[in-house]
Parts: structure tokens; C-alpha cells; sequence
């Protein structure tokens, strides 16, 4: 099989190995410092979740409701039934998977009961808001060489480059909790570059999905976007407030929305 750099499925392998490599230089940083700032870490996940937010507008629901337009359905309704179904979905593996949001205490897990350990229920939190942002570039990449007017390889790399940014900081909040765990330098990097991986399984079954199912576009692209919205209102905003530094950590979203939108707006 010869991969050419029309080949969505090879875009969005490059697009994924980027967002990867960012986690895993996030998770790096377990081999220099021996803790995070807070307030840095509050204004990190603040801006990835204004990444996030934006993300999901300009780059996913605008484009669906055009697309819908243009593919002569109410402009809406894909728009809504993506989007509500994306959040439910991640709502149902939330309910289901056990894991554990590092702003709760281990005595407080979510999910299934399980006898996991607390470094293993760490990571699933990761890796569960990890699945929206692969299948977002996946989705993204695929409305773009399939040809559609409301889409671009410009504005998919665009997203792609926002995602990467904010999973830099999102590798350091899985390695350096394990750290302070007990785990050794190498053994937290090791399981803070794995979390990004899941976004390379899900961003190929978007791509898939809407290569080789054109009329789920619209569908998948808001999906795409309920999903994202559910991780940032779940995990990350909370997260970011749950210290001491909540102007730090909004200022950290409105920087990051912003970043974003220039992104999106100055490549799409």
C-alpha cells in the first residue's frame, strides 16, 4: 500500500504522530523538574481548554452546519444530533470506564468499580479526553481532501497544530502525578506519552468514517465537537479551578480560544 500526501489516512497518521510527540514532550519534563508550578499548571490546562472550546466551533460545528447547508439538510439538525450525540457518548464511556480526575481524591474514583490503582485510573482520565481530539483531526482531515468547500488541509493541520499545543500540557499533568506517586522518572514519562495514543486509533476510525461515508460528515464533524465540549466541561475547567488560581486559569482559556480562532481563521 503506497501513501501519497493526498492520502487523508496518511495526513492524519502525520497529523497524530505531531500531537503525539507534543504529549510525550509534555510528559517529558518528569526528567527535569521533580514538580510543576500550580499556577503555571492552572493557566496551561485554562488555555488548553480554550483550545478545546474554540476548536469545537470554528473548526468543527461552523463547518457542519455549512456542510449541512450545502448538502441541502436543515442546517441545523446534523449539527445538533452530532453534537448531543458526541457528548453522550463520551458521557456513557465516563460512566463506564473507570478512571480518576486528578482534581478528586483516589478515595473517589468515576466508572465501573474497579481494584485499579490509582496511576492506572490516572491515565484512563487522560486517555478518555484524548478519543474527541483524535477524532477530530481524523474528521477534519478526511472533510478536507474529500473536497468539501467548508473545509481545507490548511484548516485541518490548523487544528491538528491547536490540539498538539494544548496535549503538551496535558502529558505533564499524567507524568507528574504518577511521579509523585512513586513511580520512577522513566516509568511516568513511559505512561504519559501512551495516553496521547489513543488519538491516533480514534482520529484513523474518523477518517474512515467520513472518507468512506461522505453523508456522515456533517454528523461526524459536530460529533466530533460534543465530545470535546463534554471533556472540557467535565475535566478540564474544573481541573484548572480547583486551585487557588482561578483568574490565572480563565485568562489561560481566553488565551487559548483565542490562539485557536487565529489559527483556524489565518489557515482556513
Amino acid at each position: 500500500m503506497s501513501f501519497t500526501f493526498s492520502d487523508p489516512i496518511f495526513l492524519t497518521i502525520l497529523a497524530t504522530l505531531f500531537t503525539w510527540f507534543m504529549t510525550s514532550a509534555g510528559a517529558s519534563l518528569v526528567f527535569f523538574v521533580d514538580a510543576y508550578n500550580q499556577k503555571t499548571m492552572d493557566f496551561l490546562l485554562g488555555f488548553a481548554a480554550g483550545i478545546m472550546i474554540a476548536a469545537s466551533f470554528f473548526s468543527l460545528l461552523l463547518p457542519s452546519i455549512h456542510l449541512s447547508e450545502s448538502m441541502g439538510n436543515m442546517k441545523w439538525m446534523p449539527a445538533t444530533l452530532g453534537f448531543v450525540g458526541g457528548g453522550m457518548t463520551l458521557f456513557v464511556i465516563d460512566k463506564l470506564l473507570p478512571h480518576l480526575h486528578m482534581y478528586l481524591p483516589s478515595s473517589q474514583p468515576e466508572g465501573i468499580r474497579t481494584k485499579w490503582n490509582k496511576n492506572i485510573l490516572l491515565v484512563l482520565a487522560i486517555t478518555i479526553h484524548n478519543i474527541p481530539e483524535g477524532l477530530a483531526v481524523g474528521v477534519a482531515f478526511g472533510a478536507a481532501v474529500t473536497g468539501q468547500a467548508t473545509a481545507s488541509i490548511a484548516g485541518a493541520i490548523a487544528l491538528a497544530v491547536g490540539i498538539g499545543i494544548q496535549d503538551f500540557p496535558e502529558g505533564t499533568a499524567v507524568s507528574m502525578p504518577l511521579r509523585r506517586n512513586g513511580l520512577s522518572k522513566l516509568k511516568s514519562f513511559w505512561y504519559g506519552q501512551m495516553s496521547g495514543l489513543v488519538e491516533a486509533v480514534s482520529a484513523v476510525i474518523g477518517v474512515f468514517a467520513v472518507v468512506y461515508v461522505q453523508q456522515m460528515l456533517p454528523y461526524a464533524l459536530a460529533f466530533a465537537a460534543g465530545a470535546m465540549i463534554f471533556v472540557v466541561v467535565e475535566e478540564l475547567i474544573p481541573e484548572s479551578q480547583n486551585g487557588n488560581h482561578n483568574d490565572i486559569a480563565t485568562l489561560g482559556t481566553l488565551s487559548g480560544f483565542v490562539v485557536m480562532m487565529v489559527l483556524d481563521v489565518a489557515f482556513s
